[in-house]
Parts: C-alpha cells; sequence; structure tokens
C-alpha cells in the first residue's frame, strides 16, 4: 500500500528575474515500510523532492498524499502539525543541541510536541536509544560523541516520535565509509523494527548499495529505472 503518492508535481523557485525548475512533472509512489533512496548529482532536485514531501515547502503544481492527507493543500500551521505528528528528519550535519545531553536532545521532540508524561517520555526515550545502540552514552554531550555515534543519536529523535515517515537528506555526508554504511544498515534495522518507512537522498555509491528501491533524479526529472542512469554507473567504477 502506497504511504507517498506524488502526482505530476513541479516546483519553480524566482531567483531575481529568472525562473528556475527545480522538479519537472514528477510521479511516484512509495509504499508503506519501504527503505528508499534518492540518487543524483547535486542540483538533480533531491533536496526538493525531500522538502515538499517533508511539508517544509509546497508544489508550483501537482499533487503530494502522505497517507490520505493532501499535504501540498496544508497551510502553514497544518504543515507545522503534520511534521510533528507523522514526520521525523535526520540531518547531514547532526543538527543535535550541543548544550543537552543524548537523552536530552532524543527526548525533545516529545516535549515539544508530544504530550506524554514524564514516565512514558523515559520509557520511550531509553528504548530507543537502546534499539540505536546509545543507551550507555545517554549522559554524554554530543561533543564527547564521534560523528558516527552523533549520527545515531539524529536517528534516535527522529524515531522517537514513532512517525509514519523519516526523511534523511544526504545523512551520511559527513561521516567516513565506515561509518556511513553503519549509519545505513542502523536505519534498515529501525525500519524493520518499527514498520517507519525511510527515503533518504546519496551521491554515495556505497550506500546506493545499501538501499532496497532506488529513484534517481536528473535535471528535476525522474529517469526510468529500467535504465541505469549515467552518473551511478559513474560512481560505481
Amino acid at each position: 500500500m502506497a504511504l507517498v503518492q506524488i502526482e505530476n508535481v513541479s516546483k519553480t523557485y524566482q531567483t531575481g528575474e529568472v525562473q528556475v525548475t527545480a522538479l519537472h512533472d514528477v510521479t511516484l509512489s512509495i509504499d508503506e515500510a519501504s527503505f528508499v533512496t534518492l540518487v543524483g548529482p547535486s542540483g538533480s532536485g533531491k533536496t526538493t523532492m525531500l522538502n515538499l514531501i517533508g511539508c517544509l515547502d509546497k508544489p508550483t503544481k501537482g499533487k503530494i498524499f502522505v497517507g490520505k492527507e493532501q499535504v501540498d493543500a496544508f497551510d502553514r500551521r497544518q504543515r507545522a502539525a503534520f511534521r510533528g505528528s507523522t514526520l521525523g528528519f535526520i540531518f547531514q550535519a547532526f543538527n543535535l543541541f550541543h548544550v543537552l545531553t543524548t537523552y536530552e536532545n532524543v527526548e525533545y521532540p516529545l516535549v515539544m510536541i508530544k504530550n506524554e508524561s514524564i514516565s512514558k517520555r523515559k520509557e520511550m526515550v531509553l528504548k530507543v536509544l537502546e534499539s540505536v545502540g546509545m543507551l550507555d552514552q545517554k549522559d554524554k554531550f554530543p561533543d564527547q560523541l564521534s560523528g558516527g555515534q552523533k549520527q545515531r543519536v539524529a536517528v534516535a529523535r527522529a524515531l522517537v516520535t514513532r512517525p509514519k515517515l523519516v526523511m534523511a537528506d544526504e545523512p551520511t555526508a559527513n561521516l567516513d565509509k565506515k561509518s556511513a554504511v553503519n549509519v545505513i544498515r542502523l536505519m534498515r534495522a529501525m525500519r524493520d523494527e518499527f514498520k517507519t518507512t525511510f527515503i533518504f537522498s546519496t551521491h554515495d555509491p556505497g550506500v546506493m548499495e545499501e538501499a532496497e528501491v532506488i529513484h534517481a533524479l536528473e535535471d528535476g526529472r525522474l529517469l526510468d529505472p529500467k535504465h541505469s542512469p549515467t552518473f551511478v554507473q559513474e560512481e560505481k567504477k
């Protein structure tokens, strides 16, 4: 069953007197509990697509459904509420609060978004920290963690609210090769455990090999999946 349905979506930005089309008439379906990567060179439209699905932006034309909700029709307040209740985000720069411990960073979305008791929050945070192998680091601050550990905390934070969909824009860009593969495998394990759909972007060939479903973009257009795009062939050489 499809969780995300994108129908004839285009996105155009105005830069001074110049119009730049970041996506051209994209139609795409993503199933529940799937593990999907968007691949393509810089400027291909990967981040734009993630932003549209994640209710961080609106398409110029076309429709986007997440579950039963037509998210492109939401106003700003509705988009914010939907992000808090349904979506999770993982960033390449980790975006952890340096003054908060690992535990507090993961707890933060529950404090801001969900009306949970302190005891329930503790239960949820400890469970997800154990799942990502960071329970023994719960009292450490981000500056005391490695890059791979920080991204594990970011994965835990994205999952603690039990979202239906998690989006990650180049989540391994700041990691070494071994840590990058470990983080992607961790995300896939979390998909298996929580049945959460993951959509992430990358241009890393090592990460591409870990994906289950690949959608390739080039110049804002979704490429035919039957044809291996040139940039993917070049990266894997």
